[in-house]
């Protein structure tokens, strides 16, 4: 499933394409502005959206095989609840 095949899901309860757009569009804009802070955003019984912080480390070059340094980075992490885990099985 991807975005579009999500907003027709929601659309089917909203009632038009539009509202179901402005909707999932609301919806993901909130939790990527939430993560930009730095800040958790839990939804029980389906998980936990964070920002992790990933260390520098050294990796390698795959065409040349020179070592290089690669910078130290906040990355997205999402956690799932344990209902969703239940619900995959």
């Amino acid at each position: 499933m991807n975005k579009g095949d999500l907003v027709n899901e929601v659309a089917k309860v909203v009632g038009t394409k539009k509202e179901a757009q402005g909707a999932v569009e609301c919806v993901l804009g909130t939790i990527i502005a939430a993560l930009k802070k730095k800040n958790t955003v839990t939804l029980v019984g389906f998980g936990t959206f964070k920002v992790d912080k990933r260390k520098a480390r050294k990796g390698r070059n795959p065409k040349t095989g020179e070592e290089i340094k690669i910078k130290a980075k906040n990355v997205p992490k999402f956690v799932a609840g344990k209902a969703l885990k239940d619900a995959v099985k």
